[in-house]
């Protein structure tokens, strides 16, 4: 006979969820960090919700007689990390009041779900596609082979999300030139099966190789070379995929209409990502180049308008020039894009990016994301721009949260996913969960300024105002002393008291401007931090004007909680037509 399944016993109050059976506190979908004894405390005040706990019988429970503590200095530090985890307050209690020298009462409302097994999800099978191998013998066909190897994850992802889970390519291309086995990849990822395979490009002529290989006894499931004219090269992407759809019983959904009928305005358009994915300046031009060289021999090649659309956010959203000057040469691309072909879900996930920042035109942002969720629901880009360009302006940060680690659930090693979780928990108030993402990145690539940004901010929000500044200094330097890092080192510094320090990098950013665009956030956040009201609220109407997206989170950040009823204030929600 099967052991029976686990029973769960659960508490919930406002949006929490306590699983007391597995010593779990979750806010949503978010697992929240709770060390032990403040765990148990919790679980005693909902215990005996309503009623007072005395310190005494705390006491009993948490530290047995024959341990010898501070008894009084260790109960206010385990109380004080609860009240942290749920975001409380010890002066406007929603959750644990405190009776003086007595003890503590838990006063919302508890609802105590009856015992329920734990569910057993559908079995969903987990696959990782590892980069297909350059056989051709020139380093210079990289791009080639990376192309194959990003077409067949787009599609064996689209088959059937609901059977088959496909890593994405993002976390796929970390494997590039592993030494690692397919256990060792299987066990860091969580996948069943791992597809590796080769490409060989000579002249017109290309040889495909494909081998499906069970993960935990690498045990080969299915092989298969496929040989061709390279204008067959749609068609042998399509027979692998077939393969694969047929050995897991599940159709291939794949869509029957191809990018191009150029291949050389396809081969222009891969080269033009393969250059994109390096995220450089350099890489962006150079992308842009191969992309309008693919559209000059094919105006109708959807996907390399949706390529410059791109490019042309990028440049907007890092600040290389002023974004209401190119937003408007973007989403032309968007739309040519989606008047070619309207099935293209991360295209419909980028124009509601560009309807956010140029129009404000919410209605439309969630009507295009609305279309992109349901022609793929599975795509961790389509849910990152959800979480980003949906949910985070209107405040919903519990939601994109969890919307971010859905995505991380098929794109576990995306950076940028990654860092913008780490920015959701920052604007969320969970600055200890943002500082370990930020380490999390920071332990694969100490160099990436963004994630020194989140530890900056976070340690200024804990009012550790020495570790912030350290912070926001290495992600300036790291990123050459980008004026957007700048201005979130000038409010920590104004903040801190440095007020000399932050002056002078407000001259400075001036002098800047002088010669470059420089985000007037940048010099409102500094004023902010310096205490002068009037003159960060004009450069943030400023920013408003500018289309700087680091206006986005107005709703969220905590610097601003004391001026949501300031008449400027409102006056910037109603710019952006966002409700109070």
């Amino acid at each position: 006979m099967a052991p029976a399944a686990p029973v769960r016993k659960v508490v919930r109050f406002e949006n929490f969820e306590v699983d007391l059976l597995a010593g779990q506190l979750r806010k949503g979908r978010v697992k929240l960090k709770l060390a032990d004894q403040s765990f148990e405390a919790l679980a005693i005040l909902l215990e005996h919700a309503g009623e007072v706990v005395t310190r005494e019988h705390l006491r009993r429970r948490l530290w047995p007689q024959d341990v010898f503590v501070d008894f009084d200095n260790n109960l206010n530090t385990v109380i004080a990390r609860l009240r942290e985890a749920l975001g409380d307050s010890a002066e406007h209690p929603r959750f644990i009041e405190t009776l003086p020298k007595h003890g503590y009462r838990f006063i919302a409302n508890v609802f105590k779900a009856a015992p329920t097994t734990l569910p057993r999800p559908a079995p969903r099978a987990r696959m990782v596609v590892l980069p297909f191998v350059n056989l051709s013998g020139d380093p210079a066909q990289e791009y080639f082979s990376d192309a194959v190897t990003e077409e067949i994850i787009s599609e064996l992802a689209a088959m059937a999300p609901g059977q088959l889970a496909v890593i994405a390519r993002t976390t796929a291309m970390h494997y590039k030139a592993t030494r690692k086995d397919v256990a060792q990849i299987g066990s860091e990822l969580g996948v069943n099966y791992v597809l590796e395979g080769s490409v060989r490009r000579a002249s017109d002529r290309i040889s495909v190789s494909a081998q499906l290989i069970q993960a935990a006894d690498q045990m080969h499931l299915l092989a298969r070379k496929y040989d061709g004219e390279l204008r067959d090269l749609f068609r042998i992407e399509r027979m692998v995929t077939q393969a694969i759809a047929k050995h897991f019983g599940v159709g291939d959904r794949r869509s029957s209409r191809e990018p191009t009928t150029d291949l050389q305005a396809y081969d222009l358009y891969i080269q033009g990502r393969y250059h994109f994915a390096k995220a450089s300046p350099d890489g962006l031009c150079k992308a842009k180049q191969y992309f309008e060289g693919a559209i000059a021999r094919d105006p109708e090649f959807a996907l390399a308008y949706d390529g410059i659309a791109e490019i042309y956010w990028y440049i907007g959203f890092f600040g290389f020039a002023r974004p209401k000057d190119v937003l408007s040469t973007g989403i032309y691309h968007a739309l040519r894009a989606l008047e070619i072909d309207n099935t293209l879900a991360e295209t419909h996930a980028l124009l509601a990016q560009y309807r956010k920042l140029l129009d404000y035109d919410w209605s439309e942002v969630r009507r295009e994301l609305a279309r992109a969720l349901e022609l793929n629901p599975a795509s961790p880009s389509v849910r990152l721009s959800y979480a980003v360009n949906g949910l985070m302006p209107h405040g919903r940060m519990e939601q994109a949260v969890t919307e971010l680690q859905i995505a991380l659930e098929s794109d576990p090693l995306s950076m940028p996913t990654r860092i913008w979780l780490a920015l959701m928990l920052l604007l969320w108030r969970h600055y200890d969960l943002a500082a370990e993402q930020a380490l999390t990145l920071l332990e694969r690539d100490p160099a990436f300024h963004w994630a020194h940004l989140v530890l900056g901010v976070a340690h200024r929000e804990m009012r550790n105002f020495d570790e912030s500044i350290a912070a926001h200094r290495r992600a300036a330097d790291l990123s050459g002393d980008s004026p957007l890092m700048l201005g979130w080192l000038g409010l920590a510094l104004g903040q801190s008291g440095a007020h000399a320090e932050a002056r002078a990098l407000l001259d400075r950013l001036r002098a800047m401007a002088s010669k470059t665009y420089v985000p007037p956030s940048s010099f409102a956040w500094i004023h902010f931090g310096l205490g002068e009201t009037n003159s960060a609220f004009e450069c943030c109407n400023q920013a408003i004007e500018a289309r700087d997206d680091m206006m986005m989170a107005i709703k969220s950040y905590a610097f601003l909680d004391p001026f949501r009823a300031h008449p400027c204030y409102l006056a910037l929600l109603r710019k952006m037509n966002l409700e109070p």
